[in-house]
This record gives structure tokens, C-alpha cells and sequence, in this order.
């Protein structure tokens, strides 16, 4: 994070713990707010890297799940970063500023994915950088986010995934409970925004910000579940991650042959659990019907809800969330209380091959 930015936010009276902010003061009521109110919120504890170069596009065409040699500067597309088995290792939102591409994701993964597409670089005129000190990055959410951004920037990206250029700053419409947003531009621009919703919304902290990700169904993918999930598991090709006409990439083969061969056993679903412990990413499930020691699925993303307890999103056995029976951790935790997602899971969906 830039220096300037985080003693931007300190004498705003952000609470930091770790990479992200916690919080302005009151982290319960920032997640009632975050769910009916106008809300804006640091991007710290995202990463960002940029790829330059004249092959930079058919270098990340190559590598992620998305078509990336077809996206223009008007558009924003997510991906997965897959390993040769079509394990998730990542889940990016990409985007452009001009002709430098970026990859959003986890601040904890960009080191890790930066040094592993590296390997690959080979003779590619691309390079990849961290940018996370390059450009500061704000999320807007709220019935009114469009209003205030239109009168802060002079406009707002109206479709989900669709981006405008306004001076400096990238603003990126993506899914959300309300109209929600992304923005990135240099320390200077992003000071001035953040001025601007200050006057009509409320800041609020990574978690309030996380648990807008987790109602509109989005996966992360962490440290501790890099490699776990293919695209399917997680819903990513629901939310617009996959594309399955474009050409090879790591794991494409597998990622394919379970879309059109392959029946698929487990799934993301939104859940409800009743706990003052918080849920993290790679916690297992169990379910009755599993011996001891055995477990249904893992937790993708949690964050406090309103409401008490916390709202996740969890990979699980469709088998298992169908019996109502799983529970958080071990079969002495809290009961998962499933929840409706944004978006439908098709039919045909669970009635496809076989995968665990």
C-alpha cells in the first residue's frame, strides 16, 4: 500500500489489521449499513497486478479462463488462474487502462500468482508488476452509488462488468445486493473521490465490503484454497468467469470435460451459520452421513452478518446441502442455514458425470 494512501485513511479513522481496514469504529454497524445503505470502502486489502507489453493479451488469453484478447477498454471480465488439473490457484477481475491490462485478486495471492505465470513467460513481450503502490482502489455500494459517483466523477458505468474512463480513474460496475462499484486511479485522484462520498455515504471496513462480495455470490480464492476448486465448484462460470469457446489454457481440458461431460457433486451455496466464531476460508463441513474425520465441502468466504452470526459462501457435496444436515467445522458445529443466491443453477446442472 502506498504510504501516503494509508495515512490518508488513519487521519480518515481507519482501523487497520493487516493489509485491509477493519474498520471506522463500528464494525457491526457497518455491516447493517453496508446491506440497505450507501457505503464506500478501501480496496488495500486487494492486490493489483498490471501486464505490459505488446503480447501482454495473448500471453493472459493463454493463461486464464476468460477471453482476454477480446476485451476492449470498455469492459471488465473475471477469470480463474487454473493449475494443470483445473484447480483454481486464483480468481481475478481483469480490466484495462489503456493498453496495460489488470489483474485483481487477493493481496496475500499476488506475489505468488506474479511469480508463478513468470515460468511462462518464456519469449512473450509481457512483463508483470505489482501495483498495488501504483494505484489506490475504492469500492462504492448503495440504492444511490450511481448518483453520487456520477456527481463526484461526471458518470457511472450502468451494466454489470462494463467500465468507464473518467481522467484518471477506472470505474467498473460490478454484481451487487445494490449498484455496486470498483475504482482505481493514482493516490492524488482517489483522495479527492473519497472527499467526495464522504459528504453522502458511509466508509466502512473490508469486512462490511466482504460481505457485499459473499451476498452477490462472488468466490474468493485465498492461500488456504488456492487449488482446491475447479471454476465449476465455485459457480464461475455462472457469474461470467469461463468462457468455453475460447482456446487452451491450464486445466482447460478438465474445466471442459466437466461442463459437458461430467456431473457435478459439489457446488457453491450461500449460507447462514449461528456462531461468534468466524469462518475461515478452508474451514471443512461435515454432514452425518460422512465418518469422522470426513468432510463435505470447505468454506470459500465468510463475513459478519447484520444480523449476527455470519453469512458464507461454502463449496459443499449437492448431495449433502439437499439433506439440510451440514454443519460448520465438525458435527459439533452450528447447523449451515442455506440462503437463496442471486443468480439460478441450471437445470440440468447435478444430472451431468461424475466429479468429487
Amino acid at each position: 500500500m502506498d504510504p501516503d494512501w494509508k495515512r490518508f485513511l488513519l487521519d480518515a479513522g481507519a482501523e487497520f489489521d493487516g493489509p485491509g481496514v477493519v474498520s471506522f469504529g463500528n464494525p457491526d454497524l457497518e455491516s447493517r449499513v453496508a446491506t440497505t445503505g450507501d457505503v464506500f470502502c478501501d480496496l488495500s486489502h486487494q492486490g493489483l497486478i498490471v501486464a505490459c507489453g505488446a503480447d501482454a493479451a495473448a500471453f493472459l488469453h493463454a493463461q486464464l479462463s476468460n477471453d482476454v484478447a477480446g476485451l476492449g477498454p470498455e469492459a471488465s471480465r473475471l477469470a480463474a488462474y487454473c493449475d494443470p488439473k483445473g484447480r483454481m490457484l486464483a480468481v481475478l477481475r481483469v480490466f484495462r487502462r489503456g493498453e496495460e491490462f489488470y489483474l485483481r485478486l487477493p493481496r496475500t495471492l499476488v506475489e505468488p500468482t506474479v511469480e508463478r505465470l513468470d515460468k511462462f513467460i518464456l519469449r512473450s513481450r509481457v512483463t508483470l508488476t505489482d501495483a498495488g503502490e501504483t494505484l489506490a482502489g475504492i469500492g462504492v455500494s448503495g440504492p444511490r452509488a450511481s448518483e453520487h459517483i456520477a456527481a463526484a466523477l461526471g458518470e457511472a458505468p450502468v451494466a454489470v462488468d462494463t467500465v468507464l474512463q473518467r481522467g484518471a480513474v477506472t470505474l467498473i460496475r460490478v454484481p451487487g445486493l445494490h449498484p455496486r462499484f470498483e475504482a482505481y486511479g493514482p493516490t492524488g485522484e482517489m483522495r479527492r473521490f473519497w472527499d467526495a462520498l464522504n459528504v453522502h455515504a458511509a466508509p466502512v471496513g473490508t469486512p462490511a465490503w466482504t460481505l457485499l462480495e459473499v451476498l452477490a455470490g462472488l468466490p474468493t480464492v485465498y492461500p488456504e484454497t488456492a487449488g482446491r476448486f475447479v471454476p465449476q465448484m465455485a459457480n464461475l462460470q455462472l457469474v461470467g468467469g469461463v468462457s468455453f469457446r475460447k482456446g487452451c489454457y491450464p486445466g482447460q481440458e478438465v474445466v471442459a470435460r466437466m461442463q459437458y461431460l461430467g456431473t457435478l457433486k459439489r457446488r457453491m451455496v450461500l449460507a447462514h451459520a449461528r456462531t461468534d466464531t468466524p469462518p475461515r476460508p478452508g474451514d471443512p463441513l461435515h454432514a452425518p452421513e460422512t465418518g469422522r474425520g470426513q468432510d463435505v465441502g470447505a468454506v470459500v468466504d465468510a463475513a459478519p452478518a447484520p444480523d449476527g452470526g455470519y453469512l458464507l459462501l461454502a463449496v459443499v457435496r449437492i448431495a449433502s446441502a439437499a439433506s439440510g444436515t451440514v454443519r460448520l467445522w465438525d458435527e459439533n458445529g452450528p447447523v449451515l442455514s442455506l440462503r437463496p443466491l442471486p443468480y439460478p443453477f441450471p437445470d440440468d446442472e447435478s444430472s451431468r458425470g461424475q466429479s468429487t
